[in-house]
């Protein structure tokens, strides 16, 4: 089993910043890869980025690319999610996640955190 615990969430103004953390503990070397999601009220969740915890390969969201940026300590096994220029529509609850495959389908992510909130007021 791997345990995934979130932190860095908060309310911040729209074009302010977020660095979000998530600390994996448990069978983690069973996972490939460490990403984000978020669920806005009322909305399915979707896929942020992700990283493979070897080489440090990301992979992101369209909407999010140039805004925010991946990363991780293999050696901690620390994710981390840096977000700059924040938008009202990136208002959500962002999960941590691990698992086997890099892209966007949750269906390949066996764990998950429980969430943080992310607040972007105007």
């Amino acid at each position: 089993q791997v345990q995934l615990v979130e932190s860095g969430g908060g309310l911040v103004q729209a074009g302010g910043s977020l660095r979000l953390s998530c600390q994996a503990s448990g069978r983690t070397f069973s996972t490939v890869v460490g990403g984000w999601f978020r669920q806005a009220p009322g909305k399915e969740r979707e896929f942020v980025a992700s990283i493979t915890w070897t080489h440090g390969r990301p992979n992101y969201k369209e909407s999010v690319k140039g805004r925010f940026t991946i990363s991780r300590d293999n050696v901690k096994r620390q994710v981390f999610l840096q977000m700059n220029s924040l938008q009202r529509e990136d208002t959500a609850v962002y999960f941590c996640a691990a698992g086997d495959l890099l892209g966007p389908d949750p269906e390949g992510y066996r764990y998950w955190g429980q969430g943080t909130q992310v607040t972007v007021s105007a």
